[in-house]
């Protein structure tokens, strides 16, 4: 891995461990729904500019519905399980449960697409699962039933995460590859077509609460959806080109060290010994997950 690589890797760890930041300061004041929307307009916005000021030509070669349909597993129902979660969850809790993703994408592979589950696989499933169980069971915040929902609408999402990885292999990669910036161009168009009905429901049921924000509100959203998606998409393409995907994963291990430090510093969320030991288990598991097979020894 080269200096330049470990920067990007740095800086999109950095980039989504504060998108959970970001959340726990707008979804409180315009809710889950418009959060998500803004976030997914600003993001598709941002990767136009990308793409028109780059002159990426805009060829999607007969992949432009799969781009779509991808942004809606991948970035519209989890940034949307996220921001509900985001409402009762603090930010270092989300963080530590987004790297349940490598996890996910273990079982999903086994049921779903026919991937061996190697035992130290399985042994990193279930150790990751009792980092879950450590940290909910014995951190800071009570477990009630809303804090459960919370905690079930990450681990949801982190499914979707991990059957993303699958389908962009499906539908892109094992089709000829595609652009990274196109990909993740479509994507958040698709994202932001699959969440705008919600907003317009929404809008029916009562005013939505756009007066109630404020400067440092907006700027949290702008933020969010301009670094925390357009670039962050950007950075991980590039490390997938650059280190292929399994390496380009690693970032999983800094995200919630990001996500927990920044609460802390920010938001004044309160550190425990949960967040040690559960965030320890969950490291020990993806460390397990995704580390390189040893090579096997010659005759």
């Amino acid at each position: 891995m080269t200096a330049a690589d470990l920067s990007r890797m740095l800086l999109l760890a950095a980039l989504w461990g504060a998108s959970f930041m970001f959340m726990r300061v707008v979804v409180p004041v315009l809710g889950a729904v418009p959060t998500t929307v803004g976030r997914v307009a600003l993001g598709a916005a941002g990767l136009l500019a990308v793409v028109l000021l780059m002159r990426v030509p805009r060829d999607f070669r007969g992949r432009g519905h799969a781009t779509l349909m991808l942004g809606v597993v991948n970035s519209g129902l989890p940034f949307l399980l996220f921001a509900l979660a985001a409402r009762v969850l603090p930010a270092g809790y989300s963080a530590i449960l987004n790297a349940m993703t490598p996890l996910m994408g273990i079982l999903i592979g086994a049921l779903a697409f026919g991937e061996r589950v190697t035992a130290p696989k399985l042994a990193g499933v279930l150790l990751g699962l009792a980092g879950v169980a450590v940290l909910t069971q014995t951190g800071p915040v009570a477990m009630t039933a809303a804090t459960a929902v919370g905690v079930g609408a990450c681990l949801l999402a982190t499914l979707c995460y991990a059957l993303a990885g699958f389908l962009t292999r499906r539908w892109i990669s094992d089709r000829g590859g595609l652009d990274s910036r196109l990909v993740a161009l479509g994507s958040q168009t698709g994202a932001l077509l699959f969440t705008l009905p919600f907003l317009a429901w929404q809008a029916a049921q009562a005013p939505l609460p756009w007066a109630e924000a404020t400067a440092l509100v907006w700027g949290a959203l702008a933020i969010l959806g301009l670094a925390c998606t357009s670039l962050a998409y950007i950075l991980y393409f590039r490390l997938i080109a650059d280190l292929g995907a399994v390496r380009a994963m690693s970032v999983t291990f800094l995200i919630p060290l990001f996500g927990v430090l920044w609460g802390w510093l920010l938001l004044g969320e309160v550190l425990s010994l949960a967040h040690g030991v559960g965030g320890g288990l969950i490291a020990l598991a993806l460390w397990l997950v995704l580390r390189a097979p040893a090579p096997a020894s010659p005759r």
